[in-house]
C-alpha cells in the first residue's frame, strides 16, 4: 500500500503520517488551501512532509472555497469557543468540504499511481460534521470504486473513524510524532488559543491519554470548564 494521505498539518493528520511512514505506506502529502482565515497549518504540512521525505501536494482550492461562505473556518466570523459538542461548534461547518477534498483526492491519487487515499477523521467530529461519519466514509469509498472503475484501484484509509481523539493522541506517543510542530487552533495567533473546539479537544485528548503535551497554549485552563459543561448538560 502506498498512499495519499490529506493532510492539514494538524495534530489528526500529521500523526497518521508518521504512522503510515512508520508502516512504510506513506506515499505523499496532499494539502488544501480552501481559503481558510490562515495558513499555519499549510506550514505544518510543509514541514511533517519534509521531516518525513515525501512530496508534499498543495491543491489550491480558494475559489470554490469562497463559495463555501458562512462559516467561522473561511469567513469572518467569530471563532467559537467550548467543546465540539456544544451546539454552537455548527458554525465552524464548510459545506461539503472532505467531499470537495477526497474528490480530488482519488483524482490525484490515481494519476500518480497511489494506491490509497488517507484521511485522519475521527469519532469527534462525527457530531457536528456529516462528512466525517462512518457510513460518509464508506459509501463515498463505494462511489469511488465505481468512478474509477477501469481505470485505477483506490481505496479509501480512514483508520480512526470508529475511534476517539484519545487514540490518536495514544499514537502520537507510539510514533514520537514533534506535537508542537503541529497546528490545530482556529484562531491562529502565535500560539494555540487553548479555547476554540479544536484546541479543547486536542488539550482533552492528551490527557486523556496520559501524554506529554509540548504545545504551549494561551489558555490552559479553559478546557475544564468547557468539558464540564458538557458532561453537566
Amino acid at each position: 500500500m502506498k498512499a495519499l494521505l490529506i493532510c492539514s498539518g494538524g495534530f489528526d493528520s500529521v500523526t497518521l503520517a508518521w504512522r503510515l511512514a512508520a508502516e512504510q505506506s506513506l506515499g505523499a502529502l496532499l494539502t488544501f488551501d480552501y481559503g481558510q482565515r490562515h495558513k499555519k497549518e499549510i506550514e505544518a504540512a510543509r514541514l511533517c512532509a519534509e521531516r518525513l521525505g515525501v512530496p508534499h501536494l498543495v491543491m489550491d482550492i480558494a475559489h470554490i472555497g469562497r463559495q463555501l461562505s458562512g462559516s467561522a473556518l473561511t469567513d469572518d466570523i467569530d471563532v467559537p469557543h467550548g467543546h465540539y459538542s456544544e451546539e454552537n461548534m455548527k458554525v465552524t461547518v464548510v459545506p461539503n468540504r472532505n467531499a470537495i477534498m477526497l474528490t480530488i483526492a482519488f483524482g490525484v491519487a490515481a494519476a500518480r499511481g497511489l494506491d490509497t487515499v488517507a484521511l485522519a477523521v475521527h469519532g469527534g467530529d462525527h457530531f457536528i460534521y456529516p462528512d466525517c461519519r462512518p457510513d460518509f466514509i464508506r459509501l463515498f469509498g463505494e462511489m469511488q470504486a465505481r468512478a474509477l472503475d477501469g481505470v485505477a484501484e483506490v481505496a479509501l484509509l480512514a483508520p480512526y473513524v470508529d475511534t476517539d481523539k484519545t487514540e490518536i493522541a495514544r499514537d502520537a506517543a507510539r510514533y514520537r510524532v514533534p506535537v508542537a510542530e503541529t497546528w490545530s487552533c482556529y484562531e491562529g495567533g502565535e500560539v494555540h488559543c487553548g479555547r476554540c473546539g479544536t484546541c479543547v479537544e486536542r488539550i482533552e485528548a492528551m490527557v486523556l491519554a496520559g501524554v506529554a503535551d509540548p504545545t504551549p497554549y494561551k489558555d490552559e485552563q479553559y478546557w475544564r470548564d468547557a468539558v464540564a459543561r458538557v458532561k453537566g448538560a
